[in-house]
């Protein structure tokens, strides 16, 4: 094989940008092959930029069983992520699905025992895990230049969001459609990108806003407190409804701190682990040495393409997944938990307890009523919009 036939189930605002940037040439080995979607608008779009060249289907369980594809990219509403995902690799095909692996971590432990009984190469549009300061300060604590971690604290509510865009969709700002709000549009990107560099915490306490900003039924403001198997700490506030908002993550370990923000990464090192002066210094507040570097990202990260160059080059090359598939439960365990929390009003301990969480998202979608939107739709372009990368 020396190239990749990728079929797109889903061909809203990201599922359309994907299709031109595939369909131009801008991943080498990848070809697109097929489209799905059941809008008959998201069909008129697409017959008028490629005319006739692609297939178009309104089952995706036919583009399945075309012949046309080796794999499959998913961005469709998130609930049908999963089940989308099992149905792919039923088929003996390739996925890649879009952020969040799904809507609750029963289906998505689903979805990945799947993955793992096909054998087949499975990603998650995690396109923020290419952002070099991100990438740097992973690094940097697995080569243990942080010491053990102490605290960490990510605000992240430059996510600002207008009611016109919660019109844009039938399925946006809702238990039934989204399953959830900025924790589950927004911020899967960021959940995973804070256990990603910290680990899984071990229990979750949140703080929810329901409706607080916008005319919705799920949250737009949320403060998630943590704690890991040390007891070292971590908060993480977000939201749609602040502007300019902030976005501002601090990395404290024994050995130093890090702070990111602005694009820019400020290193503050210990010569010694803290710890150790804690115990040998005679002095009550001592005057310790901190030595101090910074890095600052020159250049975008390489974002959706990035993610799909890799997603082809571990099917033709066999390459490593920057994201694989299967880290998509983690930061989805966060915000289940988050929500569990917030509704019982306690901590979580993890994992969850995921029937119960299931019978509590159930109820929040039976009683949801359904919020009377003005009429609009986003124009599809084709383009990646900015909101999808990291904004400083």
């Amino acid at each position: 094989m020396n190239k990749v036939r990728i079929g797109i189930i889903g061909i809203g605002n990201i599922g359309s940008a994907h299709a031109l940037n595939i369909f131009n040439g801008k991943i080498k080995g990848l070809e697109l092959t097929a489209l799905c979607d059941i809008d008959p608008n998201r069909f008129k779009w697409a017959k008028n930029t490629f005319g006739m060249q692609i297939p178009l289907y309104s089952d995706y369980r036919l583009l399945l069983k075309s012949g046309l594809v080796d794999a499959i990219l998913i961005a469709t509403p998130h609930s049908l992520h999963p089940f989308i995902a099992m149905d792919g690799f039923r088929a003996n095909l390739h996925v890649l699905t879009e952020k969040p692996a799904g809507i609750d971590t029963f289906h998505v432990r689903q979805m990945n025992k799947a993955a793992k009984e096909s054998g087949k190469i499975y990603a998650i549009m995690y396109n923020q895990r290419t952002n070099p300061l991100f990438a740097r300060l992973k690094s940097m604590v697995e080569e243990g230049k942080l010491g053990e971690i102490k605290r960490f604290t990510w605000i992240v509510s430059n996510w600002y969001r207008t009611q016109a865009y919660y019109n844009s969709g039938t399925w946006r700002g809702s238990w039934s459609g989204e399953g959830g709000g900025v924790l589950m549009n927004q911020c899967p990107h960021n959940l995973d990108i804070w256990q990603w560099i910290t680990g899984m915490p071990v229990k979750i306490r949140a703080f929810c806003k329901y409706g607080h900003y916008h005319n919705i039924t799920v949250e737009d403001d949320v403060t998630i407190v943590a704690e890991y198997a040390n007891k070292a700490t971590a908060v993480f506030i977000t939201s749609t409804g602040e502007y300019p908002g902030t976005n501002r993550m601090e990395y404290i370990g024994t050995k130093g701190k890090v702070i990111i923000e602005e694009g820019i990464l400020k290193f503050y090192s210990l010569e010694s682990d803290e710890r150790e002066i804690r115990f040998t210094t005679d002095a009550a507040s001592p005057n310790i040495d901190v030595y101090y570097e910074e890095f600052k990202q020159t250049e975008p990260e390489s974002g959706h393409i990035g993610i799909l160059q890799n997603f082809t080059d571990a099917i033709l090359y066999n390459k490593d997944l920057l994201a694989p598939g299967y880290e998509g439960i983690n930061g989805l365990t966060i915000s289940n938990a988050a929500y569990m929390s917030d509704w019982l009003d306690s901590w979580i301990d993890l994992p969850l307890d995921e029937e119960l969480y299931r019978r509590l998202l159930k109820e929040k979608q039976e009683k949801e009523v359904t919020i009377k939107k003005q009429a609009f739709k986003e124009n599809l372009n084709g383009k990646y919009n900015e909101r999808w990368q990291v904004r400083w």
